[in-house]
């Protein structure tokens, strides 16, 4: 990679990498499944966005779960159009990994895949994961749905308290609305199908996330 200083904040508004007008080019079909990960939403599935720590890991993760559609490697919550993943691991795009989910509420509610979401890897450490360090690391939820940022926001509500109970810190989470997600390089895509013993970087903190009530998909 061409850049080794990694900045320990985001970058400030304006100041973040140019990008390109262009996506970068990526696979087209979901190497595990064959659905087609470029193609419109099927009529009634819904999209969220995960930023879990490297993409690698938290993808996998979300393919093996029953009614998710596609899922799709790639970037969310900066500035820089179109990035590459040197740019964003530069820490001067302000994006951070991230896995599109695209899934059918029929079989899979967005609490279900919060809540996968919040048993998977440890939200409270800010800009970092594990061993894993800088901006692009963080925890973020981007939700498509009012439904989906209300689950959001009462499953983390719950979740630090049992976080809270177990000796923890408190969730650095970043929630809102999906801005842009951009993808990454076709080797980013189902990267641990691809390469069963390739890096994965994800651990939840061993506590349970309790089951809302009042709060439906």
């Amino acid at each position: 990679m061409f850049f080794t200083k990694k900045p320990a904040k985001l970058p400030a508004e304006g100041e973040a990498l140019p990008g390109r007008e262009q996506p970068i080019a990526t696979s087209s079909l979901h190497f595990v499944n064959g659905n087609d990960m470029t193609a419109p939403i099927p009529d009634g599935f819904e999209e969220i966005v995960f930023g879990m720590g490297c993409f690698w890991g938290v993808e996998r993760i979300f393919w093996q779960m029953d009614g998710v559609w596609v899922t799709q490697a790639g970037y969310a919550g900066g500035e820089t159009r179109n990035p590459t993943y040197e740019e964003t691991c530069s820490g001067l795009t302000g994006h951070t990994e991230v896995v599109r989910v695209v899934y059918d509420p029929s079989k899979v509610t967005a609490t279900d895949l919060i809540r996968a979401f919040w048993e998977g890897h440890d939200p409270t450490q800010g800009m970092r994961q594990g061993n894993d360090v800088g901006t692009q690391y963080r925890s973020a939820i981007f939700t498509t749905t009012e439904e989906q940022e209300k689950i959001a926001a009462s499953t983390r509500d719950i979740f630090q308290k049992a976080l809270n109970d177990s000796g923890r810190g408190n969730i650095t989470t970043e929630i809102r609305p999906l801005d842009e997600f951009y993808h990454a390089e076709d080797y980013h895509q189902q990267y641990l199908a691809k390469n069963p013993n390739g890096y994965c970087g994800i651990g939840g903190t061993g506590v349970s996330c309790p089951m809302p009530t009042g709060v439906s998909a």
